[in-house]
Parts: C-alpha cells; sequence; structure tokens
C-alpha cells in the first residue's frame, strides 16, 4: 500500500514538472527578440515619411493622426501666407498710386500691420509644424524603444485588500513579487 501511494506521488510531481516547464517555455515564447537597431530604423522611417516610423512599430492608428496635424499645419501656413501676399499688394499698389482696392477704409498704417501680423503667424505655423514633424520622429523612436521593453509578470506588483478577523474592517497592504 505504501509503494502505491509513494508511485502516486511521483506521478502527480511528474505532472506538476512537465506543467511548469510548459509554462517557462510558453513565457520564452512571448519575448521577442533585441533588436538594437529597431528605434534608429522607426525614427529613421518617420524622418524620411511622417508616419511610417508609427507603420513600422505596428501603431498604425497613430498615422492619421499625424496626417492630421502635419495638415493642419500646412494649411494655416498656406492661409496666412495668401493673407500676407494680398495684403502685400494692396499696400504696394497703393504705394504706386492706385486706390481701387478692397481696402479703401483702412489707412497705410494699417495695412502695415495686418502684413506684421500675417507675417508673424505664418512663421508661427511653419515652427508649429516643424514641432509636430519632430514629435513625428520622436513618437517612433521612443515607441520602438518601449516594444522591446521585457515586461512579464515575473515582477508583479498587486495591492490587496484583506479583511480582518477580529474586528471584520478592511486592511490594505501592498506586495512586492518576483517568482524565478
Amino acid at each position: 500500500m505504501s509503494s502505491t501511494m509513494l508511485f502516486a506521488q511521483d506521478v502527480d510531481s511528474l505532472k506538476i514538472d512537465t506543467e511548469i516547464q510548459e509554462v517557462k517555455v510558453k513565457r520564452k515564447r512571448k519575448i521577442r527578440p533585441y533588436e538594437p537597431l529597431a528605434p534608429a530604423k522607426a525614427a529613421f522611417y518617420s524622418a524620411v515619411l511622417p508616419g511610417l516610423g508609427q507603420a513600422y512599430t505596428g501603431k498604425y492608428w497613430k498615422m492619421p493622426i499625424v496626417y492630421a496635424a502635419l495638415g493642419t499645419g500646412i494649411y494655416f501656413y498656406v492661409d496666412n501666407t495668401d493673407k500676407y501676399n494680398t495684403v502685400r499688394d494692396i499696400y504696394k499698389r497703393r504705394l504706386a498710386g492706385f486706390t481701387d482696392d478692397e481696402f479703401a477704409n483702412i489707412s497705410d498704417d494699417q495695412l502695415i500691420q495686418l502684413q506684421r501680423r500675417f507675417r508673424r503667424e505664418q512663421e508661427l505655423s511653419l515652427l508649429v509644424t516643424v514641432g509636430i514633424y519632430i514629435l513625428n520622429i520622436i513618437d517612433a523612436n521612443v515607441t520602438a524603444h518601449l516594444q522591446q521593453y521585457n515586461i512579464s509578470d515575473d515582477l508583479s506588483f498587486k495591492p490587496k485588500v484583506n479583511m480582518n478577523d477580529f474586528n471584520a474592517k478592511p486592511s490594505y497592504g501592498v506586495s512586492l513579487n518576483y517568482s524565478f
């Protein structure tokens, strides 16, 4: 009888050992190999064509955001350039002696002020567009770095709430677990 019990314990422990080994094999499969040049590739792709670095990292949902932001900046740059050129042409025609412009009730000083304003807004929209382009490159680089960061359940942080047996009040605690 005792030999049967020992045999049953050996089979159970063998079964547990194989399950643990299968879990370890599954964990190893999830970890992708480290590619040190992946962040540089993603940044390069985004520099060549905005949004391509996001596609390289698999974050396809970011591509429309990149194009919408860049398109908005380019739209405001072109709009302010057109307004600046219109006001400048009207001012030049006034200096040449023509008075048949659409801003007949605006003085020459006000036209100069409008030119300065549209030029400032044009430059500001250019700076914002360049900033968005640079953020696109940085985002692709950081995303590629974070994808290589190994996050596993071996190191876990789990807050716990336990009920106290003496007074039935909850007791709060924090545990930091590391499994080998």
